[in-house]
């Protein structure tokens, strides 16, 4: 009978735990405290970089910043590596991933995503003058990707015979290839192409868009009222103008 009475009373706190565990979300644990933390590499400019005054800002800075605005909360964006950014979620250092995210199925098996909030796609730079037109022409070639990111994982698995070199951000791939140490790098079409632009470095788009990707903001499974006050913002938002507003900053177009 102690034995039943043991087991009995171990099911009940195991179905208390759990139950507590799905009702719990962190939209009511977020506006408790006042404040939402928002993750990102702080090495994607204009989407997320560190100021001459070392703060976070860009695009993905003020996306999440308003964001949080209208859920009543202060935004609080915080820098970590790209490779270490999903397990950092899930090991409850922040809220959210605003950071330029790509929306993919693999990723959807262990987190989830806000509605998009732009839209761009994968793009091969290479340095002026070069005689690398396309991807097919990277055969033996030093490529640059950043790690940990989607266009990594699209490289091993679609260009075969390419040295890949990993790195931390944008910034680092763009000097290595104005330099001469590598032939070439893959990487938002958008923030390549404003990088470029705002450094005058010389380097140039090569072929055409690789893929499509879709940008989401992550948050941890189950937090099924998060997610729709995030996706309720961000279209109030894109209704009200100030999405454009604030693409127009940082992009110099409407990227929804």
């Amino acid at each position: 009978m102690k034995l039943r009475q043991t087991i009995g009373l171990g099911l009940f706190a195991l179905f208390l735990c759990t139950g507590t565990a799905v009702a719990s979300d962190d939209l009511k644990v977020v506006q408790e405290k006042g404040e939402i933390t928002m993750a990102m590499s702080g090495q994607y400019p204009p989407f997320n970089f560190v100021d001459d005054q070392n703060h976070l800002t860009g695009f993905d800075v003020e996306i999440g910043n308003e964001i949080a605005k209208r859920i009543d909360v202060k935004g609080t964006p915080v820098s970590t590596a790209w490779d270490g950014i999903i397990a950092g979620l899930l090991a409850n250092k922040y809220e959210l991933i605003c950071g330029s995210m790509a929306i993919t199925e693999e990723r959807l098996k262990s987190i989830d995503f806000s509605d998009p909030y732009y839209r761009s796609g994968a793009q091969l730079f290479v340095k002026k003058g070069s005689a690398l037109t396309s991807v097919a022409d990277l055969d033996g070639k030093k490529v640059g990707v950043t790690l940990g990111t989607t266009y990594e994982k699209w490289v091993r698995e679609n260009i075969p015979n390419v040295d890949i070199r990993t790195y931390k951000g944008v910034p680092d791939m763009i000097l290595e290839v104005s330099t001469g140490r590598i032939d070439g790098f893959i990487t938002d079409r958008i923030v390549g192409a404003l990088a470029i632009k705002k450094n005058d470095m010389p380097i140039d788009l090569a072929g055409d868009l690789l893929y499509e990707e879709k940008m989401g903001i992550a948050m941890r499974k189950g937090n099924t009222d998060l997610k729709k006050a995030v996706d309720t913002a961000l279209a109030a938002m894109k209704e009200d103008g100030s999405y454009h507003d604030i693409s127009m900053k940082w992009l110099g177009i409407d990227v929804r």
